[in-house]
């Protein structure tokens, strides 16, 4: 407002304060910068990459059979089917392997939670002798590669009569070093007064545990079930070597052997695949919420 006329008695401040607007944004910014805009664009590409391989197996599952081998292959079926589904589950019998990865599965992320929760809080909580040296000495065994111990694992059970059980696919995994220092790095962020309140009022060791500890490290109990079920689901390898019966294989051995016998049917391979593939990803996606919070929480206390 140049040369405008300043009323008298307006303060000096105020009036200087006139010709100092702020300017006005057009109408095309958006406040957006072009690294942001940038960035979405290359994470979408990313995450497009990594999606395409299984959108196309899904479709790939619906298609009639020969379809897939095709040159240029189809990205849609055309027309669709479930003839796949139902050559699966009425003739293979995958039903069963389904079963058998469901009972080895639950029963090792059971097993897991309890002895991994009692081994963390006892870490993180409990004053013994040599008790930062032994969990840094348990700590070692996330540097040996699970391939190494096969062999005496093996052995061991056998010894036990335990070959070719569901008890011997699921006792090797029933507490991991993994589990033992999520859950104590979670648990050490749990003040010491509450569990000291506890012990005042007469609770014992085993009440603190159930009734105060486990509900509070329910966000990292998740993320641990989330990661043995998917661990324990798509484990090939230690089912493949204890298992001798083709009536108690899981689904990826199950899968091996169904790819041996139909080499050529893709269709029917892709459609296992899903089979194989869906009830991770629909725990993963139904407990990501908490999955997360687990994470984020359990990996900033140490």
């Amino acid at each position: 407002m140049t040369g405008a006329v300043i009323p008298s008695g307006v303060p000096a401040a105020v009036s200087a304060g006139l010709d100092e607007r702020p300017a006005r944004r057009p109408r095309w910014d958006t406040g957006v910068s072009w690294r942001t805009v940038l960035l979405h664009v290359l994470l979408a590409a990313i995450a497009g990459v990594a999606v395409a391989p299984l959108a196309w197996m899904v479709s790939a599952s619906f298609m009639p059979a020969g379809s897939a081998t095709t040159y240029p292959p189809p990205l849609l079926p055309h027309p669709a089917t479930w003839a796949n589904y139902r050559e699966l589950f009425s003739h293979l019998d995958l039903s069963r392997e389904l079963r058998n990865s469901a009972i080895v599965a639950g029963l090792i992320t059971a097993s897991s939670l309890l002895f991994n929760s009692m081994a963390g809080y006892a870490f993180a909580k409990f004053s013994f002798p040599a008790r930062d040296r032994l969990f840094r000495l348990v700590l070692l065994g996330l540097f040996i590669p699970p391939q190494v111990a096969m062999l005496p694992l093996f052995i061991l059970l056998r010894e036990l009569h335990l070959v070719n059980s569901f008890a011997g696919v699921v006792l090797p995994s029933m507490a991991t070093v993994f589990g033992m220092f999520l859950v104590r790095q979670y648990v050490l962020g749990i003040p010491d007064e509450l569990l000291d309140a506890a012990r005042v009022d007469g609770a014992g060791e085993l009440r603190i545990y159930w009734s105060i500890v486990l509900p509070l490290c329910a966000p990292v109990l998740v993320t641990l079930a989330v990661f043995v079920f998917m661990s324990a689901w798509n484990d090939f390898m230690w089912p493949l070597v204890v298992l001798t019966d083709s009536a108690k294989y899981t689904l990826p051995v199950g899968l091996a052997n169904l790819s041996r016998e139909h080499v050529q049917d893709t269709e029917l391979m892709m459609a296992a695949s899903v089979v194989t593939l869906l009830p991770v990803l629909l725990l993963f996606i139904s407990l990501q919420r908490y999955y997360i919070r687990g994470i984020t929480m359990g990996g900033v206390k140490g």
